[in-house]
């Protein structure tokens, strides 16, 4: 024992030896890792002195990043980001048509004519395939970030000196400029080359309509109640759903169209259709107009007689949003009704107008 005792205790024992040499190591580690660090903070020093705005350009370019994401911008940024002409590139089938449509913040609100808008081509025949044609031209920037939620192919029309943002009116002074901004806008698209079919955002889309337009129409509209020739210019036509082919008659027909809101300044835009569709000008453009027959393009002025053959209905003679939302959604489930039944509906009996009456 006593040797033992002895043994362990000598200065040479290898557990003291190593206890030494990590203390001794752990020094100069200490020695070593604050002489780093000194030499880091003098570089980093010299380096601010001698690029002082490389920081800033980088918090700069950052920043540019982040305006440019779509989910971090505003409207009036991600708009000028995509020009209208880039939107109508992206969204336009082979033959250059876009298929149009005007949205504002009452509209576009959840539960609100947009969702509906958006539901009739999911739920239609042969229209989930048009979604991707569909521009939305919003008026005002919260219309604008609901879209943009919704639907790929958007576009922020900035309009100086108006409020288009909330319920308008018919035949209010903010309706007439709403509805004049648009056919200025729809010139726009002719210039540009496009064909289009523009449609209010209060029609739903049953079924593809494009086998029910004329080969041989420049401008072509639907009507409130239509008198059985698709000739005649008497028809009492409605400019919510209209199909114009882009060429040089159509484009100096909205030009002329646009200029005549300045003799009819308390007119809206079908009226004053109305008030120049006979006038010589007309004649001497040599546009080919056409007009489409309600039982393919119905609406609560004189709804489709034949759901079989229905392909859109438009909440049209009716005033006011809650009134129009109450009965489109009732022209909805008449629509999910048909698609259920196994044969064809031989008697059309809608549910609307209800509260459009």
């Amino acid at each position: 024992m006593n040797s033992s005792s002895s043994s362990s205790s000598s200065p040479s024992s290898p557990s003291k030896f190593l206890g030494l040499g990590s203390t001794i190591g752990q020094k100069e580690v200490k020695k070593i890792l604050v002489l780093f660090l000194g030499l880091a903070a003098s570089c980093l020093l010299l380096y601010k002195t001698a690029y002082p705005l490389r920081q800033e350009l980088y918090v700069n370019n950052l920043t540019s990043s982040l305006l440019d994401h779509p989910s971090l911008s505003s409207p009036q940024i991600r708009s000028k980001s995509i020009s209208f002409r880039e939107v109508l590139e992206n969204a336009s089938t082979e033959n250059r048509t876009v298929i149009v449509t005007t949205l504002n913040q009452a509209w576009a609100e959840p539960n609100s004519l947009f969702d509906l808008f958006l539901e009739s081509f999911r739920i239609g025949q042969g229209t989930q395939k048009l979604l991707q044609h569909v521009v939305v031209v919003c008026l005002d920037p919260k219309a604008f970030d609901r879209c943009a939620q919704l639907h790929p192919h958007c576009y922020y029309l900035e309009t100086s000196g108006t409020d288009f943002s909330g319920e308008k009116r018919f035949a209010t002074p903010d309706y007439l400029k709403m509805m004049w901004r648009r056919i200025e806008l729809l010139t726009q698209v002719l210039e540009m080359g496009f064909n289009f079919i523009f449609t209010d955002a209060d029609i739903m889309w049953l079924r593809d309509p494009f086998p029910r337009l004329y080969p041989d129409g420049d401008f072509q509209m639907a009507c409130d109640r239509f008198f059985g020739d698709p000739y005649d210019s008497d028809n009492w036509v409605n400019g919510g759903f209209t199909y114009v082919k882009s060429n040089h008659r159509s484009i100096e027909f909205y030009k002329f169209w646009y200029k005549s809101r300045l003799d009819y300044p308390k007119l809206h835009d079908q009226d004053v259709f109305n008030k120049i569709k006979h006038e010589a000008l007309v004649s001497e453009i040599g546009i080919q107009m056409r007009f489409f027959d309600t039982v393919y393009f119905g609406g609560f002025c004189q709804t489709s007689r034949d759901i079989n053959l229905v392909c859109t209905m438009h909440a049209n003679c009716c005033i006011g949003l809650e009134k129009k939302l109450h009965d489109l959604n009732l022209v909805l489930d008449d629509w999910r009704k048909y698609l259920s039944l196994s044969e064809q509906v031989k008697n059309t009996t809608w549910s609307v107008p209800m509260k459009c009456l």
